[in-house]
């Protein structure tokens, strides 16, 4: 029998009701379904190592952040991830509640592709020794707090000096990430098939300093340096360390990746429309 995994996000409205209703479609087609609740940072699963081997895909009941949580977790690294967006955006999703009935059609008779996902690999050095190392699917900040001062970063791409970045940080993004943070902060949108990064200032005090796309295999090294202590990494906007003046932050791609279930019919500029609001 073949087995996929549902994972939903309690905290978000009608997730429970949809879980519901996937499971019993879920049997009705002869499909079987571990079910596993998603917390704020981490998952929660009752199911061992073994049992997540034999899944096909997992249903993810929730939104985009409840999506990254799971792409960070390690049970789930190789799985590919369905999303069911019952949160606001949904822009890493596939399928909405009121087309559940034909997702799992599809998912049936696997009629979708996988697409693999570049994630990054943040690494916090204090005084050369290793402080964090945190994975994501989207982006790592480098940021200073609401009302601290500017922040300045002096940034490297493979120990080759870029530029230094005076103002509210830094970000370091995937493809996928490039529709996220890296976007508001004027970061290009780049296609989630290529395999780059990019390095976009948050509002740089200077009219010179723009973003900058590299390849996936190059090492970005950050300096900060801050006369405040209010600063600090967040990975995926979900989970961060504090970071001090002097500290130095490796990011490089990680050794991990994510696969998404993606539709045939379904093309990125056109979700990118729909979710923009760009019509």
């Amino acid at each position: 029998m073949r087995t996929v995994a549902v994972l939903v996000n309690p905290d978000k409205p009608k997730a429970m009701e949809v879980k519901e209703r996937l499971e019993k479609l879920l049997r009705d087609a002869g499909l079987n379904a571990l079910c596993a609740q998603t917390g704020k940072h981490a998952l929660e699963t009752p199911q061992s190592y073994e049992e997540l081997r034999e899944v096909e895909l997992a249903f993810v009941l929730g939104g985009d952040g409840t999506l990254l949580g799971v792409a960070r977790s390690p049970a789930f690294h190789g799985i590919p991830l369905l999303g069911i967006n019952v949160g606001h955006l949904g822009f890493l999703s596939e399928a909405e509640p009121t087309n559940i009935e034909e997702t799992v059609r599809r998912v049936l008779n696997r009629e979708y592709d996988l697409e693999p996902r570049l994630m990054l690999e943040a690494s916090v050095l204090r005084n050369n020794d290793p402080v964090a190392k945190i994975i994501g699917l989207n982006d790592a900040g480098i940021a200073k707090g609401s009302f601290a001062r500017m922040v300045t970063v002096h940034a490297y791409v493979d120990g080759v000096f870029v530029d230094s970045y005076s103002g509210d940080g830094v970000i370091v993004s995937t493809p996928t990430g490039s529709t996220a943070y890296s976007l508001s902060c004027g970061g290009p949108i780049v296609i989630p098939r290529l395999q780059v990064m990019l390095i976009t200032p948050i509002c740089p005090h200077t009219l010179f300093s723009r973003p900058c796309v590299i390849d996936d295999k190059q090492e970005v090294r950050l300096e900060v340096q801050a006369t405040h202590d209010d600063l600090g990494l967040t990975v995926d906007g979900q989970v961060g360390v504090k970071l001090q003046s002097g500290d130095i932050v490796v990011v490089r791609k990680s050794d991990v990746q994510t696969t998404l279930v993606k539709w045939r019919d379904r093309e990125f500029f056109s979700v990118l429309r729909q979710k923009l609001h760009a019509d």
